[in-house]
């Protein structure tokens, strides 16, 4: 096994970070400091591990290559394995919420902590289940988004956001000049309202009811139920709090990083409502590898929108794409300082829209 494909074993280091806050408070450290570890972590010691690891620009050269890629088992395992090592750290997140001995600042943390490492461990492997064709890989996907709460997601990326990308009709598309602030809630509210709209829209172009069993997001609607259920009758109120916060932090998080994703770009329209094909263009790129690795290779977004079909492992670094200043996690952070975003993003935004 090549040392870049192993990399991609470091996306389950994630599920770490809760069991080294709790290692932190039986080392001594207040249960109130070490609540927030994982979020230290993930945006204060990513961005640094990147800057050691470098960049990587490699690509697959032949066509044999890709589709020896495509097809190794090996890859497509990896992000199945994520439903049960997710559903296992949520479980175990709920009952040290419950039971650690915390105040109102190491709650409101380990809450945070959860629902962002419930964005990166669940909703990011949820993205590539959801594109790939047959039912299993949809099926698993579909389980993920729902244990945060965002089922609506699997409905509305692939026949929304991907057919509307970098255009005003799409709703995870950030403007130019628009602040995260004023994005997350927009993109939060819309993404669940599109879903209901195309899955209607769908079944009545099938002569089938909206109200019925057929209607997807109404299936994964009653997970969910089924999910809040067992929240409260295994912990009670605190746990359906926990469950819902949780969620609702993963799906902003998620949001954010759609954000810095698509922010200022935008294709051409060739006639009203009719807009250029989406290429590499469309979307802003990333080359650092130990976050690629984290992620399932996301920062080669622009390559994914290219070819949405594209398994992660078979993803390409296009030069010309939009390239970011930096990865994720510090865009991350970036995005909630809007001044300071503006100053780095929005001429290298213009630049590439002319």
């Amino acid at each position: 096994m090549r040392a870049k494909d192993a990399g991609f074993l470091l996306a389950f280091s994630t599920a770490l970070l809760p069991w080294s806050a709790v290692a932190l408070v039986r080392g001594g450290v207040s249960p109130e400091l070490a609540a927030w570890f994982p979020l230290f972590f993930i945006f204060g010691v990513v961005p640094v591990i990147d800057a050691l690891c470098g960049d990587d620009y490699r690509n697959w050269v032949t066509a044999d290559e890709a589709t020896q890629l495509e097809h190794r088992r090996y890859f497509r395992i990896l992000t199945m394995l994520v439903l049960p090592l997710w559903l296992g750290t949520l479980t175990w997140c709920t009952w040290q919420f419950l039971h650690l001995p915390m105040g109102i600042g190491g709650r409101l943390g380990w809450v945070v902590s959860t629902g962002v490492i419930g964005g990166v461990l669940a909703i990011n492997p949820a993205h590539e289940l959801i594109h790939k064709p047959g039912r299993l890989e949809p099926l698993l996907g579909g389980i993920l988004l729902t244990s945060v709460g965002y089922q609506g997601f699997k409905v509305e990326h692939v026949r929304g956001h991907h057919v509307h990308v970098a255009t005003p009709l799409d709703s995870s598309s950030a403007r130019l000049g628009e602040s995260v602030y004023a994005f997350v809630p927009r993109a939060l509210w819309l993404n669940v309202r599109n879903a209901w709209r195309l899955e209607a829209t769908r079944l009545r172009g099938r002569g089938q009811s909206p109200w019925s069993a057929h209607n997807e997001m109404a299936r994964w609607s009653l997970l969910w139920l089924v999910l809040l259920a067992a929240s409260a009758a295994w912990g009670g109120w605190a746990a359906v709090g926990f469950f819902l916060a949780q969620g609702v932090i993963a799906a902003a998080t998620l949001e954010v990083i759609n954000y810095v994703e698509h922010y200022g770009l935008s294709r051409r329209e060739l006639a009203p409502g009719r807009y250029e094909r989406v290429t590499h263009r469309h979307s802003w790129n990333a080359p650092q590898r130990y976050t690629n690795w984290l992620l399932f290779n996301l920062q080669r977004h622009s390559d994914h929108h290219a070819q949405a079909r594209r398994r992660y492992q078979a993803l390409l670094h296009h030069p010309d794409s939009p390239q970011l200043p930096a990865g994720y996690a510090s865009m991350f952070v970036l995005a909630l300082l809007p001044p300071l975003w503006r100053r780095v993003m929005d001429h290298r935004a213009l630049a590439c829209r002319g």
